[in-house]
């Protein structure tokens, strides 16, 4: 293999795939990037064994060939060279690859790509294709509640359900739940699969230029596709939890509250918070004031109050502090929050103020 290549290029690609090099390395090769010269690209992938990342990009090249090299090693030596330099990758001796630049000559021990493990492609199945936008809306908006070392491994993924012109992404931790509806432009097949969160997070920070997010889905693998870069991802086995069945169907209170002043009324109540759980009380009231609390604790307490507009009855609730934070964050654009209560032993249920194609559940702590 000779290539050459320009600097900028080959560091971005690196960057790209090093997110699925594993951490724990019980194959040394799975610590290695994937280099392979083909036709008029080069081909970059990483793999854990349970997600892969490949993507490519032109360069000159002189000879076909491939190797693996330590991904650390590579990403960091490449991050110091020129930025505008033009970098000769050339495999000598079947396992080195050397790398020459202006000023600069090394040679960086790898292992033969023979010995990296096939990197899969999904090539048919069910095909959804969502706007760039919408689909970094929708991971931010649910991920989050999702567990991702959780001891029932269904909880640790993100169930995407698609119904012709709708998908529907939820996750819950059982403490939590979020879920995100949007349209879309092209209707795809009927199904429900959960997809492994982390895969789903490394898709929403591959998501960065302006193309749409495509998804193809088999029975045991999913596949998502932005721009020139493809991540495969295992699907989890399990039916994933019926969470309708716990969404309130009726509440008694309404209330409406800036999501800016709600946020930082919260996270003052949250520094003494933590001194209990995070139990943090919450009493709307009528007279258009919303009162957040907490205990005595060994550092201290606070009792903030905001206001609100109330529609119904006077309600009080214990909450998490750090997962009502976690839900404000994820909602960073909208103005207004909408809050539904019934009662203290009920879920919490919060919303956007104009739209219903979000929903996020917060249960109870004890009062």
């Amino acid at each position: 293999m000779k290539v050459v290549i320009a600097q900028s290029d080959l560091l971005e690609s690196l960057k790209v795939v090093a997110r699925a090099v594993s951490t724990q390395n019980t194959l040394p090769v799975l610590g290695n990037i994937l280099i392979k010269a083909e036709g008029k690209k080069v081909f970059f992938a990483a793999t854990n064994l349970e997600i892969s990342i490949s993507t490519s990009c032109e360069a000159d090249i002189m000879n076909e060939g491939s190797i693996t090299v330590p991904s650390k090693i590579l990403t960091s030596y490449t991050s110091l060279l020129g930025k505008g330099d033009e970098v000769e990758l050339k495999v000598a001796d079947g396992s080195t690859l050397e790398i020459n630049s202006k000023t600069s000559k090394t040679k960086i021990k790898g292992i033969s790509a023979d010995e990296f493990p096939a990197i899969a492609r999904v090539e048919s199945g069910t095909k959804i294709s969502i706007s760039n936008e919408d689909f970094r809306d929708m991971v931010h908006k649910v991920a989050f509640a999702a567990q991702e070392n959780a001891s029932r491994p269904i909880l640790s993924g993100v169930c995407f359900i698609a119904k012709k012109e709708e998908l529907r992404i939820a996750a819950t931790d059982s403490y939590r739940l979020s879920e995100k509806t949007i349209k879309l432009e092209i209707p795809a097949e009927d199904g429900q699969w959960v997809i492994p969160v982390r895969a789903v997070l490394e898709a929403d920070r591959l998501a960065t230029g302006g193309e749409a997010v495509k998804v193809v889905i088999s029975d045991n693998q999913v596949m998502f596709v932005s721009g020139g870069t493809e991540l495969v991802s295992r699907l989890i086995e399990g039916k994933f939890p019926d969470y309708n069945q716990i969404l309130p169907k009726s509440h008694s209170t309404t209330a409406e509250v800036n999501r800016a002043e709600f946020e930082l009324a919260v996270r003052r109540v949250s520094i003494f918070a933590k001194e209990n759980n995070q139990h943090m009380k919450l009493d709307f009231l009528n007279d258009g004031t919303l009162t957040i609390s907490t205990d005595t604790t060994q550092v201290g307490e606070e009792r903030t109050t905001i206001p609100v507009k109330l529609d119904g009855a006077n309600n009080q609730i214990a909450l998490n502090a750090d997962y009502v934070l976690d839900l404000l964050g994820s909602l960073g654009k909208e103005e207004k929050v909408k809050v539904e209560l019934e009662g203290k032993l009920n879920p919490a249920v919060f919303k956007k103020e104009k739209e219903d194609d979000f929903v996020h559940l917060v249960m109870p702590l004890k009062m």
